[in-house]
């Protein structure tokens, strides 16, 4: 009886609200709808912070492994060692077509622009936001695949049976860099003016891109000659000669403006150390004049990056972790004398001080490279290879293990033979190249902990670059005393008092320059395939020790191979030379292969599958 009770009160209640077919029109709690998500500043602005986001990288602090691919830097873990050891690119490497992502940059403006709730200064503030990360993305796409569709609308499928609609040519590589260049200039005077805002789109934003952009369109343009089979008849890849002029005048321009505001300068906070000064330009986030753009991060807020706890040096890590980037010595030979001079490290002598090999130059090689007989976090790095007698036929006694014990001769005990930081040839994590990275560390304690990490912020636009970029305009438009103000500009700040001349501006000064100003700011690459001279610094011939010195501050000199440079210490009991450090160049054993950048490489594949989709478009050359 009870039971029946039960089963008629169920199917009571079930009667009852089939019945009541209210329940159907009930409004989800877990769901906003569009129009909901418009009617308000906040929650519209969280959709805008989810599209900034998506921005595009290629080599940045988030994935420290990506500034192994070239000459900068040896990958020193196992898993990453390929990089090293592979002769060809692949020509889908740094393949991009994320035109989901501008489908929602396109939603966003249409959902902005229909809204009635947002108000005005809301909606014309979100607009400009989502154009310049459209633009932003639009010129990753052109730097990588050469012309592509200009989408500015969302497309729908309409289930017509025929997507043919949906299907747009490829653009003039040309046409896309001009978008870029006409969007930024319809935005910038639309964001604020305010150097303070570093991580969002304001107008100074606009102008250093701006400046990059027509940059690159007017090299492609004047240097593509370089390589006639890098070219599609259509356009689509390619640049005329005839336009080089026009591009260079539009990024001086644009930078000339950004340097006429006044509003950012070079950081200097550090005059009297100005190793540290160019280091901190990368981590001080508190009234930094020179940053004008970049991705922040935050600590105990889910946001922080993990740079530092990838490549501490091993002797003062925090957890057992880091080391994995080590700076090649092909860069470090890139940093001048401080009288202007090119000069290999002088391997010849012996020094009293460890860190003595590097006194007297540009003072962005210690503000870049984390150096033997240096330290961080004020704690020594402790980076050596070994003892060296020269006794017994300069023979080595080191070790194969961190901070490595062995006998010396005559002594009766075994003692610390090699550094707790490396070098130890193939062992990952230590100094395999002599070095480690110093710019984007993060000094702050817990830095190197893997529960706390690191806020320091991944600077993507700077002014040290605009100073360059002007500087390269002005001398490609023939304007070298203009060319060499600016360039001095920068190079004042690394310590180089005697300014370059005019007559001493060259191409080589200039390609030059910024390989040592830019370096580990993913700069390389887009760079040499600018230039077209990625195909002769990446030429697949192996390389010595001896090319590398011949060849310092030649822009398109082979550069295929990385090697390292180690201190050994002096093991002479009764000498003067006791305890002095010597130094020797060699090539990680895991460096097996030389890096071939081939023609095809200059824009990266367009997948089959999205050439099967879309009927319109055309392959890229030499693929």
């Amino acid at each position: 009886m009870k039971k029946i009770f039960f089963i008629s009160i169920a199917v009571a209640l079930l009667s009852s609200a089939c019945n009541d077919k209210s329940f159907l029109t009930n409004e989800p709690t877990s769901i906003l709808t569009t129009d909901q998500v418009y009617s308000s500043s906040e929650l519209a602005f969280s959709v805008l912070a989810n599209l900034y986001n998506g921005y595009v990288d290629q080599q940045t602090i988030t994935n420290w492994a990506e500034f192994t691919n070239f000459d900068e830097a040896f990958p020193s873990e196992a898993g990453n060692y390929w990089r090293v050891q592979q002769i060809n690119y692949p020509y889908n490497w740094w393949s991009l077509w994320n035109y989901d992502y501008i489908r929602n940059i396109n939603l966003f403006i249409q959902n902005c622009q229909a809204s009635t709730k947002l108000s005005d200064g809301d909606k014309t503030q979100f607009i400009a936001e989502a154009r310049f990360l459209r633009a932003a993305n639009y010129f990753e796409l052109v730097k990588r695949m050469g012309g592509v569709p200009i989408i500015t609308k969302p497309l729908t499928y309409d289930y017509s049976g025929d997507p043919t609609y949906l299907q747009h040519p490829r653009a003039k590589e040309s046409e896309v860099y001009d978008f870029i260049l006409s969007e930024l200039d319809t935005i910038k005077n639309i964001l604020p003016d305010d150097a303070s805002i570093q991580d969002r789109a304001t107008k100074g934003v606009c102008l250093a891109m701006q400046s990059r952009a027509a940059l690159y369109a007017a090299s492609i343009a004047k240097y593509g000659v370089n390589t006639p089979s890098v070219n599609l008849p259509g356009g689509e890849v390619g640049i005329p000669a005839s336009m080089a002029n026009a591009y260079y005048e539009k990024s001086r321009n644009a930078a000339l403006e950004l340097i006429n505001s006044g509003k950012y300068h070079l950081y200097m906070k550090h005059p009297d150390d100005l190793a540290t000064n160019f280091a901190a330009l990368f981590y001080d986030k508190s009234n930094n004049p020179e940053v004008i753009f970049a991705q922040n991060f935050k600590l105990k807020s889910g946001t922080v990056e993990a740079w530092t706890l990838n490549n501490q040096p091993r002797a003062i890590a925090e957890e057992a972790q880091g080391g994995r980037l080590n700076p090649s010595l092909n860069l470090a030979l890139q940093y001048e004398k401080l009288d202007g001079t090119y000069a290999p490290f002088n391997t010849d002598s012996d020094y009293a001080n460890e860190g003595d090999i590097f006194a007297n130059r540009d003072a962005r090689l210690a503000g870049t490279f984390i150096l033997p007989g240096s330290q961080f976090k004020g704690q020594n790095v402790d980076i050596w290879a070994g003892y060296i007698l020269p006794a017994s036929n300069n023979t080595i006694i080191t070790s194969n293990v961190f901070g490595g014990q062995a006998q010396l001769p005559g002594k009766n005990y075994k003692e610390q033979v090699v550094g707790f930081s490396g070098p130890i040839d193939g062992l990952e994590f230590s100094a395999q190249t002599g070095f480690y990275v110093r710019k984007f560390m993060d000094p702050a304690t817990g830095s190197g902990q893997i529960g706390t990490q690191s806020e320091v912020w991944w600077v993507r636009y700077r002014y040290a670059e605009v100073l360059l970029n002007i500087a390269e305009d002005e001398f490609e438009l023939g304007n070298n005393d203009s060319a060499a103000m600016y360039l001095n500009q920068v190079r004042l700040r690394a310590g180089l008092t005697i300014p370059l001349t005019p007559s001493e501006i060259t191409f080589d000064r200039i390609v030059h320059e910024r390989r040592v100003e830019l370096a580990f700011e993913g700069h390389e690459l887009f760079d040499n395939k600018r230039w077209r001279i990625a195909d002769k610094v990446w030429n697949g011939q192996q390389i010595s020790a001896q090319d590398l010195f011949n060849n310092i501050g030649k822009a398109s000199a082979p550069n295929t191979m990385i090697y390292g440079m180690w201190p050994y210490k002096i093991y002479q009991p009764g000498s003067i030379n006791d305890g002095k450090w010597i130094y020797k160049v060699l090539k990680p054993n895991e460096v097996t292969a030389a890096h071939n950048f081939q023609l095809g490489n200059y824009y990266s594949q367009i997948d089959q599958g999205i050439l099967s989709n879309n009927s319109k478009l055309v392959k890229n050359p030499n693929q």
